[in-house]
């Protein structure tokens, strides 16, 4: 009987954990959107590891996203604004559904810069939720990032 009650208990700790998860889905903006763009970066890191070039795991995720019915543009250009007037552009990996943008990276850390990078780049393309996803560490390494200067169009 002891061994049924563990059973049990576990079976209520998962529940639980279930639970909180659907919680954290609620509480971001595009969570399920972000969430399957990351379920195809670990299918990508699980595959190939990490080792390889910037563009390896891009041309591989690509092919994932488009697996899972993903609608995105790769190498997106996009203007950069200052002070409503164009001065520039800049290519994000990945623009996915129009509204989450994708930075990848290949490097051994992520440091600080990146992150600073990955959050520039969405108050300039004034988009408000960004991936910033490093498959250059051995296991895979992603943030989830938000435009605390979002504009609404």
């Amino acid at each position: 009987m002891k061994h049924h009650g563990n059973q049990i208990n576990h079976f209520e700790i998962i529940v639980q954990t279930i639970s909180n998860l659907s919680m954290i889905k609620e509480k971001y903006k595009y969570s399920e959107l972000t969430s399957k763009i990351i379920g195809c970066a670990i299918t990508v890191h699980k595959t190939l590891g990490n080792g390889f070039q910037e563009v390896i795991y891009q041309r591989a995720l690509e092919i994932e996203m488009r697996l899972a019915g993903i609608n995105f543009t790769r190498e997106h250009e996009m203007p950069i604004y200052y002070r409503q007037q164009q001065i520039g552009t800049r290519r994000v990996d990945f623009l996915v559904e129009g509204i989450v943008s994708v930075e990848l990276k290949a490097l051994i850390n992520l440091d600080n810069s990146h992150l600073a990078q990955a959050i520039n780049y969405l108050e300039a393309y004034n988009l408000e939720v960004g991936l910033l996803i490093n498959f250059g560490e051995p296991s895979l390494n992603f943030k989830r990032l938000g435009n605390k200067k979002f504009k609404p169009e």
